[in-house]
């Protein structure tokens, strides 16, 4: 979420706004690369239809999320699905890591260990070797968002946190 804005200030605040709840970024994810009503949205984050609409209509007014083509339901109803348009990956947020996090473990909770892969690390590097690593990290993130979801793929998250150590020297 680190790339130049687009759009006004006040758009560029609301986008900002609309990006500051963990709920709606897992809404984002479960819409991710699969089109989901509002119903079913729900139904997967264990609120109220009447909250998740609420959610859904922000981040459908900044963008983040796109109606496709109302279609029938099960019971004859009509129903709205709608899909990540991804706009959220190039959008800055202020103070986003604790937001990021927040989401990772609300996103995280209730999985089983054996589904979480985590890997911890503590380096010592100067200023470009830091900056060496990260930038490497960053591309390869890069490169993978850019490809087309498989069809036959299982959809995964990685969530990487680079921190300086209040504690060490």
């Amino acid at each position: 979420m680190n790339h130049p804005p687009e759009g006004d200030d006040a758009d560029l605040v609301a986008k900002g706004r609309a990006l500051s709840s963990p709920l709606r970024l897992r809404i984002l994810r479960l819409c991710l690369h699969q089109s989901r009503t509002n119903k079913e949205i729900a139904e997967l984050l264990g609120l109220n239809p009447a909250s998740s609409l609420h959610h859904v209509r922000t981040l459908v007014r900044t963008g983040f999320l796109l109606a496709e083509e109302r279609r029938k339901g099960r019971r004859g109803a009509t129903e709205v699905p709608y899909i990540a348009s991804r706009k959220s990956w190039s959008t800055p947020v202020d103070n986003v890591a604790p937001i990021l996090i927040e989401t990772f473990v609300q996103e995280t909770r209730d999985l089983p260990p054996e589904d979480i892969e985590v890997w911890r690390l503590g380096v010592k590097f100067n200023a470009a070797r830091r900056e060496e690593m990260l930038g490497k990290l960053r591309a390869i993130v890069e490169e993978y968002m850019a490809l087309p979801a498989d069809d036959d793929g299982e959809a995964t998250s990685l969530m990487i946190a680079h921190h300086r150590d209040p504690t060490a020297d």
